[in-house]
């Protein structure tokens, strides 16, 4: 079997798996119960430079 075919069975088989495994993870990252603080930080970031009576 050449190297062409062997990379080519692995991306087919557990590549895919990897792959499919880290774009759950990365999915549901910011839904993890540590992330509580970075999440609300950045939901008021947009206001931090946000005067009132400018």
């Amino acid at each position: 079997m050449s190297l062409y075919e062997t990379l080519r069975h692995f991306a087919d088989s557990y590549g895919l798996a990897v792959i499919f495994a880290l774009y759950l993870t990365l999915c549901l990252w910011h839904f993890r119960p540590g992330a509580k603080r970075h999440v609300e930080a950045a939901k008021h970031s947009i206001f931090k430079d946000d005067h009132d009576g400018q």
